[in-house]
């Protein structure tokens, strides 16, 4: 059996952070870190410190007092950033600690993180988290791949998570994230377009009725309010995410024309800043509907 360390800590306090460490309190009892960028700021620090009281975190000044000595890190940041943390983490790792990379980045992107953390003695693991981490949050499926993947699935095991190997290769595991992503994230794109012209011409009821009868195994009201607001939430990430995947098909070579666009629609739907509102579909689409037309206003 797997003995669990003293210290864990997490690079990024966002949401799947914050969910993966309040699932591990359910059962791990020692002490949780996490340095996020936003401590730097103090409109974001006092959402912070009270997120991290509510997981049983200890929110940290820098990244070096986070995981200075720590032989477990969490990378949870955007996509966008993951490297940059690898990068700036890897000077203060202990020799041996586990750094599991969780980010939505492209294979080479993941290569490159682990070459920065392999050169300072770090191991580096990749995983891809691989459904939304709300309701199970720790036990949200993952996906892990990399040369030390057996010591890391049984400590990942440990802390109540659910991991499945991916292979034995850096990049496995977020290549399948990668492509999944073009069909998720993708259909949330065409929802917003669907959906929103539909509204804009009063025939949403009908455009939702023919979808319906097409496929009735499909909730496709639900689902596409469901859709709309993840676009509303957390687009920017999202957006982020596919730009990895636009650079995932590109080194195959490859046109990455749908994954572009939609990383467009995704950062432009996010940058809205609506957040998600009531579920009510008609009720997100108005309020898309009316902050589109008021930018376009703006000269």
């Amino acid at each position: 059996m797997t003995q669990l360390p003293e210290q864990l800590a997490t690079i990024g306090f966002g949401e799947a952070a914050e969910a993966f460490s309040s699932g591990w309190r359910e059962t791990y009892d020692g002490g949780i870190a996490a340095f996020d960028v936003k401590v730097r700021h103090p409109e974001g620090r006092a959402g912070l410190d009270a997120r991290g009281r509510n997981s049983g975190v200890t929110i940290a000044e820098t990244a070096a007092d986070a995981i200075a000595g720590v032989p477990v890190i969490f990378s949870l940041v955007t996509a966008d950033q993951a490297l940059i943390a690898a990068q700036a983490c890897a000077p203060y790792l202990r020799p041996g600690a586990l750094w599991f990379d969780c980010n939505s980045c492209s294979p080479g992107t993941k290569r490159q993180a682990a070459r920065t953390i392999e050169a300072t003695g770090g191991v580096y693991v990749d995983v891809a988290v691989m459904a939304p981490v709300h309701p199970k949050r720790h036990r949200t499926p993952l996906l892990v791949s990399g040369p030390e993947t057996v010591a890391a699935v049984a400590l990942l095991e440990a802390l109540g998570m659910k991991p499945a190997l991916a292979g034995d290769t850096v990049g496995q595991a977020s290549s399948i994230k990668m492509f999944r992503s073009v069909m998720i994230k993708g259909l949330e794109a065409l929802t917003g377009e669907c959906l929103l012209a539909a509204r804009r011409a009063g025939v949403e009821g009908d455009v939702l009725a023919s979808l319906q009868a097409s496929d009735p195994g499909f909730d496709w009201a639900t689902r596409s309010a469901y859709s709309l607001e993840r676009m509303m939430v957390h687009g920017e990430r999202r957006a982020a995410e596919m730009q990895e995947v636009s650079r995932t098909i590109a080194e195959l070579g490859l046109p990455s024309r749908m994954s572009d666009a939609i990383a467009e629609w995704q950062a432009q739907i996010a940058g809205l800043d609506l957040g998600g509102g009531t579920a009510d579909l008609a009720d997100r689409a108005d309020r898309i509907l009316d902050a589109l037309s008021a930018d376009r206003a703006v000269p």
